[in-house]
């Protein structure tokens, strides 16, 4: 389906939608699914199969939607505070509770028997065909291959638990490396590479704080840390310094498309929460960061990067940013929704941006509203309002 073809099907769904919608409505039929779409049928809890789902958390439980119209599928009841995470194939999800990561079948609707329990489960990292899960908790790694999820069973993997637990990440290289995090739960200092073996063949501990991962082009990796960013690549660290003492960059998106990383930048040490109208781009060809100020805020749920690399920033006065990476130039401002203010809890709502392909989804909870917006064109598909207004925002991602 080309993109103007798929834009009138959006638009012409969306006329059909209204705020009252029953959320126990179903997927559309199977007649207009795209060939990398599943297509309708029923599977374990019997239910339709959605197409391309999107999961968006609401304090009580899940909305599982049709990626394409917006159209909500199903209510899962699930008390907490439970985040939403990419599985890394067309069918799942990982959610984040209290008892550790369980495997979400979204586009059946139903939780699968695959579960890795454990204190804390953090970060959920996507990168050359494996997922990986760090539980902070406990400090274990769990490595696996996404098609394995395939018949809900749990799936064998490499593990590896660090020596201390903390708030961390990981992410298993092309080449079979692991690169971890160091630390302890009350101080982090920077990370170690091991070898398909688990066997350490690289460390750095000038990374104060680290926090957050994120890939570019050649598969270069960086870690986000108080002093600048850390970058792993061809086997050795490369430290990029920050232009100021402290400068925190615990947030970062990046792409395959592009060799520059995408980052928060914040220089407050002593902020409760701080409001940072700047990002950064962190060039690693050359190890260099480049500041860009936008005049307007921005949250940690508002990075995310499009389909040709671009840098986009979700900002408090509603305006998507897509941002030219090389330049740092602000090629398009998509109105996105009204202006919100970052609440002091990270926990707490608040517009968070999920893309997936050429379309970006932006939650607007104080509404209850999701959107869709082509980043092309930059119009906006489709909307809906829900019963409750959202927290996390996430989806499948294999096949788009």
């Amino acid at each position: 389906m080309n993109r103007s073809t798929r834009a009138r099907t959006l638009t012409g769904a969306a006329l059909a939608l209204t705020a009252s919608m029953a959320l126990t409505a179903c997927g559309g039929s199977d007649d207009d699914a795209s060939d990398a779409g599943p297509k309708n049928q029923t599977k374990g809890s019997g239910a339709a199969a959605v197409r391309n789902p999107l999961v968006a958390s609401y304090d009580g439980g899940l909305y599982v939607l049709d990626g394409e119209t917006l159209e909500p599928a199903k209510t899962i009841e699930l008390p907490g505070f439970n985040r939403v995470s990419p599985a890394g194939d067309e069918d799942h999800v990982i959610i984040s509770t209290d008892s550790g990561f369980r495997v979400f079948d979204a586009v059946h609707q139903t939780f699968t028997e695959a579960e890795f329990k454990g204190a804390k489960p953090g970060h959920v990292v996507r990168h050359g065909g494996r997922t990986v899960l760090f539980t902070d908790g406990t400090g274990e790694v769990n490595v696996f291959d996404p098609a394995d999820l395939a018949g809900g069973k749990q799936p064998a993997g490499r593990t590896y638990t660090s020596a201390e637990p903390h708030h961390g990440v990981a992410v298993e290289l092309a080449g079979g490396e692991l690169l971890t995090t160091l630390g302890t739960e009350e101080k982090r200092t920077g990370a170690l590479v091991l070898d398909k073996d688990n066997k350490e063949i690289a460390r750095a501990e000038n990374c104060p704080g680290v926090h957050g991962e994120a890939a570019a082009e050649d598969e270069v990796v960086g870690l986000g840390c108080e002093n600048g960013v850390l970058l792993y690549k061809n086997g050795e660290f490369t430290k990029v310094d920050a232009p100021d003492d402290y400068a925190r960059t615990g947030n970062q998106a990046g792409s395959d498309a592009s060799p520059i990383l995408l980052g928060d930048y914040k220089t407050d040490p002593e902020a409760e929460l701080e409001r940072p109208t700047r990002i950064s781009l962190i060039d690693t060809r050359t190890a260099k960061m480049k500041l860009i100020d936008l005049g307007t805020s921005y949250s940690f749920r508002s990075l995310a990067r499009g389909p040709h690399g671009e840098a986009l920033v979700l900002g408090t006065n509603g305006v998507l940013h897509v941002i030219d990476p090389e330049s740092g130039k602000v090629e398009k401002r998509i109105e996105a929704v009204g202006d919100w203010t970052e609440p002091l809890d990270w926990q707490q709502p608040r517009p968070t941006l999920f893309v997936r392909d050429h379309t970006a989804y932006v939650s607007e909870p104080g509404k209850r509203q999701l959107h869709a917006f082509d980043l092309d064109s930059g119009d906006k598909l489709t909307s809906v309002t829900l019963p409750k207004g959202t927290n996390e925002l996430s989806g499948t991602v294999a096949g788009h």
